[in-house]
């Protein structure tokens, strides 16, 4: 059974729940999005395999009594695969988000979460990364700068590295990427999701 950490509005602590309790009540939990870069300038996002679009590198529920850059690092073990020194991720911003959702059994899904942006150097290659076919349908590694300028344009396209699976076995090959490729739901902005974090990557590896 799995527990999350709960919160008021303001970010108080209150106790620990379980997480169908929490998003049946709608209680404030934490969550991570991890973010991986290099010093070539380049993120990486995943495919996610239920939308077949770019979304964070990784992401999840924090659980109880974990903090954030432990959850980060468990996140990018779970569906990358990957070992991270999490302890050198950096926080980009956290924000606030709530969402109701309709189930197929009539119930309402709750999501009231403080999403905690965090992004780390990656010093691996894709082909050292072993997804989670599960949740992910392949790794992308784009040029941050060529990402935001479709973002900011909503419109465009650029060359991509993709990392895929065919029986098991990792690919790696060139693609093309364009704005509609990326994962944005109604009610939301493409530059106000994904600018904060390219803007601040592309700030760390211009120094």
């Amino acid at each position: 059974m799995e527990y999350l950490d709960i919160y008021d509005e303001q970010g108080q602590f209150l106790e620990k729940k379980e997480r169908s309790i929490v998003h049946k009540e709608g209680y404030w939990h934490n969550t991570v999005h991890c973010w991986l870069y290099d010093l070539e300038g380049n993120i990486y996002f995943q495919i996610r395999k239920d939308k077949n679009k770019l979304y964070t590198t990784a992401s999840g529920h924090v659980l109880a009594g974990e903090t954030i850059k432990e959850a980060f690092g468990r996140e990018i073990k779970e569906e990358l695969g990957y070992q991270i020194d999490y302890e050198k991720a950096e926080l980009v911003t956290i924000n606030k988000f709530k969402m109701d959702r309709k189930e197929p059994d009539g119930s309402i899904f709750k999501d009231r979460a403080f999403a905690n942006i965090y992004v780390c150097y990656f010093e691996g290659t894709l082909s050292e990364i072993n997804f989670q076919e599960e949740e992910v349908r392949g790794i992308v590694k784009l040029n941050a700068q060529k990402a935001l300028e479709i973002l900011t344009n909503e419109k465009g396209e650029c060359k991509a590295i993709i990392s895929s699976k065919e029986k098991k076995k990792v690919e790696v090959k060139e693609d093309t990427i364009k704005f509609e490729d990326f994962l944005v739901n109604p009610g939301e902005k493409a530059l106000e999701k994904y600018g904060k974090v390219l803007k601040f990557i592309l700030n760390k590896v211009s120094k």
